[in-house]
């Protein structure tokens, strides 16, 4: 099989791990790639898009272009119909796939946290947000949407079947899943939520992986609870691309086995 010429491009991806993530996992698959990191000014995406497909053999697609791909695309597969944003390029068939909820939701099961039938609150109407709520409520959950930006909780809640918040109660959930980005950043040391609700949940999921344990995280470990932050579900997005690249059957078993590998490397 050739190297594969692969990227991500976005707006700024200076700082993005997907070349080093990437090349692991494509190396454990038994293939060799190589992997750019393309920056472009958003107002210059439009004419730097067709380099993108004469290039690469396919690409990544983060902020702010995951939709302004898909006037580019001869059509959509799989989540990217579901979400109406793409994150993931063939260039031969100019197709567009989404791997954010497929990576989400694996992470949640290989950490053994069954959603059907469980009571979720989801801290986060923002696009994180938007693609856990619809496999959450895909896969069953009871779900409930909190954003400060209620009109964007209501628009979530009412496409995917969930209850929007307009303030979060003190009462019992069995996953919290923390979709905002308040903990990273200029935000680093904030938790989203207080201990009152944090103390009542199961699991306490935190999208973010920098740094490895944000406040919100701290709050549940000294809880008692089970905590997962999301190094997991960016490992588990590339490793769905590399599965869609590759044109092999993703699994679940490989998946958690390469991650264990690299998180410990």
């Amino acid at each position: 099989m050739k190297k594969l010429k692969l990227a991500v491009t976005g707006k700024d991806v200076s700082q993005s791990c997907s070349p080093e993530m990437h090349t692991f996992i494509a190396h454990k698959m038994g293939v060799e790639i190589s992997y750019d990191k393309i920056s472009i000014d958003p107002d210059q995406f439009s004419q730097k898009a067709e380099e993108l497909f004469e290039k690469y053999d396919g690409f990544n697609v983060t902020i702010p272009f995951k939709l302004d791909i898909i006037p580019f695309l001869n059509g959509l597969e799989g989540d990217a119909k579901l979400f109406g944003a793409v994150n993931t390029v063939l260039s031969a068939s100019r197709k567009g796939y989404n791997t954010d909820g497929l990576g989400f939701m694996l992470m949640l099961e290989n950490n053994g946290v069954e959603v059907a039938g469980k009571s979720v609150l989801l801290l986060g109407a923002g696009g994180a947000g938007r693609s856990a709520a619809k496999k959450l409520v895909q896969a069953g959950a009871q779900l409930f949407v909190y954003d400060k930006n209620t009109a964007a909780a209501a628009e979530v809640a009412a496409q995917d079947g969930a209850t929007a918040l307009g303030e979060v109660e003190v009462r019992p959930y069995d996953i919290i899943i923390n979709a905002t980005g308040v903990g990273m950043h200029k935000t680093v040391g904030i938790s989203p939520l207080k201990e009152d609700v944090i103390s009542l949940c199961k699991t306490a999921v935190d999208l973010i992986y920098v740094p490895p344990k944000s406040a919100f995280l701290e709050i549940a470990e000294r809880c008692g609870k089970q905590i997962i932050n999301g190094m997991a579900m960016l490992f588990y997005q590339a490793y769905f691309a590399e599965c869609i690249y590759q044109g092999k059957e993703p699994d679940s078993a490989l998946a958690a086995r390469l991650f264990t590998e690299y998180s410990t490397k």
